[in-house]
């Protein structure tokens, strides 16, 4: 197996993974991918370390939290935004994710919470003060996701 490839045990960890990281355990994920709950605990070592394992976000309900507005900002960065310039803006309070796009007018995806239109409009003159131009701002009202079931759904009996 070359050294960055992933392999069907592997994408039976990932697949069983993305179905719910927080509630499912390496044994139970062993039982499914058939191996031991400890292959399973090294190898997700192993994919943290490679950078393929970046971390385990919960999914919030912002507005059941008290954040009433969901706001997606379509924003442009005269230049193509570096990692530190994302860094500092996903820092802003109110800011809960910012999406780097390839290139072009429109190259910045910023996400913030609210629980009232000044919090939204603050928010938006700290991104302008930090150099972006705001195309648009939409109000989110639901968001669907699924896991990405390429990574092994076939490799992992659930049982």
């Amino acid at each position: 197996m070359a050294q960055d490839a992933l392999d069907e045990t592997d994408r039976g960890i990932l697949y069983m993974l993305q179905q719910n990281a927080r509630k499912t355990t390496a044994a139970e994920i062993a039982e499914a991918v058939g191996v031991s709950a400890g292959t399973v605990r090294n190898r997700i070592d192993r994919l943290e370390e490679r950078g393929v394992l970046e971390g385990y976000i919960p999914d919030i309900d912002y507005e059941t939290a008290g954040f009433e507005l969901h706001i997606l900002f379509t924003c442009t960065s005269e230049t193509q935004p570096t990692t530190e310039f994302v860094e500092e803006v996903l820092d802003q309070h109110g800011v809960v994710t910012v999406r780097k796009l390839l290139a072009g007018d429109q190259n910045l995806h910023v996400e913030a919470v609210g629980t009232s239109t000044a919090d939204i409009s603050r928010i938006a003159k700290i991104l302008q003060e930090c150099g972006l131009d705001i195309s648009r701002s939409e109000v989110l009202e639901t968001e669907f996701r699924q896991p990405f079931n390429h990574f092994g759904q076939q490799l992992a009996d659930e049982g």
